[in-house]
């Protein structure tokens, strides 16, 4: 009897343990196919003629990447995206992915749905540091703007950089423009716990002191650096 009972509980055991390993395994996967799905949108945008201008591409110490961000409309709009935010340090290497989230809303008449690939610039990486501490919003604690586009457009010159935040979204191969006033970006912490085995603050994960080794995010590293050699 004692034997059955050993024998029902190690069965338990094994059947939560291989659950749980399966689960891990399946987020993680998402995380991969995240960082997969940012570098082809990376990939997409340097080959498009009306791209994002080198130098301020150059000036850039930031960048967020939502690969397929819902933008639907019903009189009330909303928007919802999950994609990775990423630092470069002074010698111009990207950070390890924090994984972020994208909620809003607006209201007034529109009606439509519409998935975007969507990138945001950011000039000043402290910008983007701000997110390792709390959710912020676009437009309210940080000023966003559409981005100018034209690889030979000069930056420093021929557009005035007022804005902290530049945002270029794409819809069906074209530029599409999108209002991101509202909107709210927020650490995902289940699929940073999940990409890392562990918890890391977003501060550490953008410090450097991280490296991860995946081949999707060195594909992600390698069409960053590569942004204009296409």
């Amino acid at each position: 009897m004692k034997m059955k009972h050993f024998a029902l509980k190690f069965i338990a055991f094994c059947t939560l343990g291989v659950f749980a390993l399966t689960t891990n395994s399946f987020a993680q996967m998402k995380e991969n196919k995240k960082l997969e799905a940012s570098a082809y949108v990376i990939d997409d945008f340097a080959k498009m003629k009306e791209t994002i201008p080198s130098q301020l591409f150059e000036m850039t110490e930031g960048i967020i990447i939502i690969p397929k961000m819902i933008n639907a409309g019903l009189i009330l709009g909303g928007k919802r995206g999950k994609g990775v935010a990423m630092v470069k340090d002074a010698q111009g290497h990207w950070s390890d992915p924090v994984f972020i989230t994208m909620t809003g809303g607006s209201v007034g008449f529109q009606i439509g749905f519409q998935a975007v690939d969507l990138v945001l610039v950011f000039r000043n990486r402290s910008s983007l540091d701000r997110i390792s501490k709390s959710s912020f919003t676009l437009g309210g604690d940080l000023s966003v703007a559409a981005g100018p586009v034209g690889r030979s457009t000069s930056a420093s010159t021929d557009y005035k950089l007022e804005a902290e935040v530049y945002s270029y979204s794409r819809s069906k191969g074209l530029f599409a423009g999108i209002s991101l006033s509202g909107a709210a970006l927020e650490i995902d912490a289940l699929a940073n716990t999940s990409y890392y085995k562990g918890e890391l603050p977003a501060k550490t994960i953008f410090s450097g002191n991280t490296r991860a080794k995946g081949e999707e995010i060195q594909q992600l590293r390698t069409s960053l650096a590569n942004f204009y050699h296409h």
